[in-house]
């Protein structure tokens, strides 16, 4: 099967190299020559993936069987709408259906009106004049998020990105000036996960767990960025996870999809939940309508025993079979270089030399994203996340650990977050969430539709199980 790959990033890269290991030829449609993929295509063509047009013209000149929407702005801009035109069969909903992402508005709207309570509190003042009611009426910390696409990072969050409420209303109301709409959200206590799934007319396939690290410095300090790592532990969930845990946000994902084909938008392509795990459960932060950048790559990178060509068309054509989901039962960490001052102010145009042949041979997989290729063995930074560096092992923090190991065969001027995936960090998250969960902690005030959350261990250290 011929496949076109919309987007040039380190998820296509992901996506692509999966795609070849079941076989597949590549044609890549991107805005930059990534040298990953170009490896890996049979051709490419430098175009904006975001103007249907082309990307549709593309599809027909190379005959391509099935098309692959990475990224959010071509799934918002129609692309796959412009592909489905064209008798393209397409992973990437459309552009009505890919609003559960693109308007946060829209996402919390559908919700309530399907009864799906597994949101925070919120609001969406609709003009300046009602910013400061609409503040006031938080009891505690809130989140001030555009409705609109920002890339992971136009989100602020009292006692991270402002301190005084006020600073929150006047970034509010900044975006409503600009003519954007905006949420205010309750600030959650909790860890975050991500739970993607396979969806279409026959339902939801679930992926492995995963967890996001957005801040850009160690420790969970600095500014949100688009993902500075992951992880994804050997049996699916994460240490701080349990399987009833996932299987409530599961349901939201199933219920979602539901809701969606009764708004008239049935949704064909991948369902990215990002929650908060609190002591009342899981709670929606956002949906992402495409594989998460990195949590997308800890996945893929597990996926090997079935045919994900096969997967995809199934998707893209509305029927899965269900033997075709096969991910290995190993842990992964993904860590990403970037260029120094990625997070607040990003300095370009360094050199990294890698010997990847080296890297691979220790076990890490190697993702290229924004960079371009400067020699043999060379590429230059762009602004955003330059190379994904992805380990496999038995237990997370091993897995973190091949990381650190291959960075020996890195050089160049680079940023990276070496907190990610150790054994440390994840006890963290554990007895924070013990702490939260535990008998009389004191429980949020706002109901979810859910089961009420299981007991929290009464160990004050996590078991060892739960590091792998």
């Amino acid at each position: 099967m011929r496949f076109l790959v919309v987007g040039g990033g380190a998820r296509e890269h992901a996506i692509a190299a999966t795609l070849v290991r079941a076989g597949a030829e590549i044609i890549v449609a991107s805005a930059n020559a990534n040298p990953g993929l170009e490896r890996l295509a049979r051709a490419s063509r430098r175009l904006d993936p975001t103007e249907p047009t082309g990307v549709v013209a593309l599809a027909r000149a190379e005959s391509v069987d099935v098309a692959v929407i990475g990224p959010e702005a071509p799934l918002a801009a129609g692309v796959a709408d412009a592909l489905r035109a064209a008798e393209v069969p397409t992973v990437g909903p459309s552009q009505a259906a890919a609003r559960i992402e693109s308007s946060k508005l829209y996402c919390r709207e559908l919700l309530a009106r399907a009864g799906i309570d597994a949101q925070p509190a919120w609001s969406a003042p609709a003009s300046i004049e009602e910013v400061e009611s609409a503040v006031a009426r938080f009891p505690g910390p809130f989140v001030v998020k555009p409705s609109g696409l920002t890339a992971g990072k136009g989100v602020w969050v009292q006692g991270s990105d402002f301190t005084d409420p006020k600073e929150g209303a006047i970034y509010a109301k900044s975006i409503l000036v600009q003519g954007g709409r905006v949420l205010l959200e309750e600030k959650l206590d909790g860890e975050e996960f991500s739970q993607m799934a396979f969806v279409t007319d026959s339902g939801v396939y679930p992926m492995p767990t995963v967890q996001d690290f957005k801040r850009a410095r160690e420790g969970d300090q600095g500014g949100n960025t688009g993902g500075m790592g992951s992880y994804s532990q050997r049996d699916h969930l994460l240490p701080f996870l349990s399987s009833a845990d996932r299987d409530r946000a599961l349901e939201v994902l199933a219920r979602t999809r539901e809701a969606l084909a009764q708004d008239g938008n049935p949704f064909r392509g991948i369902l990215y939940g990002g929650f908060m795990l609190t002591a009342r459960g899981p709670v929606l932060l956002e949906f992402n309508a495409r594989f998460g950048d990195p949590e997308g790559i800890n996945a893929l990178t597990l996926y090997e025993e079935g045919d994900f060509a096969e997967l995809l068309l199934g998707v893209a054509d509305g029927r899965v079979d269900p033997n075709l989901l096969s991910f290995r039962l190993r842990a992964t960490v993904l860590k990403y270089l970037v260029p120094p001052g990625y997070g607040d102010r990003p300095q370009p145009g360094g050199l990294l030399f890698l010997d990847v042949e080296a890297i691979e041979a220790t076990g890490v997989h190697v993702f290229f994203g924004s960079v371009d290729a400067a020699g043999p063995g060379t590429v230059k930074l762009g602004s955003s996340r330059g190379v994904a560096l992805v380990g496999e092992a038995s237990a997370i923090h091993e897995a973190g650990a091949r990381v650190e190991s291959a960075l020996r065969f890195v050089k160049g001027d680079y940023y990276v977050r070496h907190d990610i995936g150790t054994k440390e960090d994840l006890a963290r998250r554990w007895e924070h969430l013990r702490r939260l969960r535990a008998p009389g902690a004191k429980p949020s005030p706002i109901p979810l539709s859910v089961a009420p959350p299981e007991a929290a261990p009464s160990s004050a250290a996590p078991p060892d199980r739960l590091l792998g």
